[in-house]
């Protein structure tokens, strides 16, 4: 009798939580329908990065310290995506990486000051900085330029402009930091 009534919660507990997670999945997909087909799929594909943190974790693969952060890097891309689709309303993201403070190794061979970093400001030629997102951690955000953008910063940087004379002179400086920024033309 004990055992039958502890079996039903059982059951009972796991249609609870089976539920809930098809009406939070269901609802992330319904927020999801509001963005283009290269917006969903980067929302598709963090999902399945979760999913697959979460089977690692499900197989005592990886420490919960681990698990942790990339659960929370993930939803910092997310948000961040999200906040740049709705912003831009174009259906375009950059590569986005997300970096805790001491993360910014992964990236830069001689990492930036996070107390220095500017929001759009383009850091080594390769990454521009798109801001803080709190997510557990804190996550510095960073949009990888794309090789057209690289290419022109690199051609910025190797001829600057002397404007007192007129001509072109080299940049003293390789690999400082260019805050400029081409824009994207949409077009319909």
């Amino acid at each position: 009798m004990l055992s039958t009534r502890l079996v039903r919660c059982t059951l009972i507990g796991a249609l609870i939580i089976l539920a809930a997670g098809l009406t939070a999945s269901a609802q992330t997909a319904r927020e999801d329908e509001q963005f283009g087909p290269v917006v969903r799929a980067y929302l598709g594909y963090l999902r399945n990065e979760q999913e697959v943190v979460d089977d690692r974790a499900s197989r005592h693969e990886v420490n919960a310290a681990y698990y942790r952060r990339n659960s929370n890097r993930i939803r910092a891309l997310r948000q961040m995506a999200i906040h740049i689709a709705r912003e831009s309303q174009n259906d375009y993201l950059p590569e986005l990486e997300a970096v805790a403070g001491d993360e910014l190794g992964l990236l830069f061979e001689r990492p930036p000051r996070f107390q220095t970093l500017r929001v759009g400001e383009v850091v080594q030629t390769t990454f521009r900085y798109l801001g803080v997102v709190r997510s557990g951690d804190l996550f510095y955000v960073f949009a990888r330029l794309d090789p057209y953008e690289q290419a022109e910063l690199m051609q910025k940087i190797n001829h600057v402009p002397d404007h007192a004379s007129g001509t072109t002179v080299s940049n003293p400086i390789p690999g400082s930091r260019i805050t400029s920024r081409a824009r994207r033309v949409s077009t319909p």
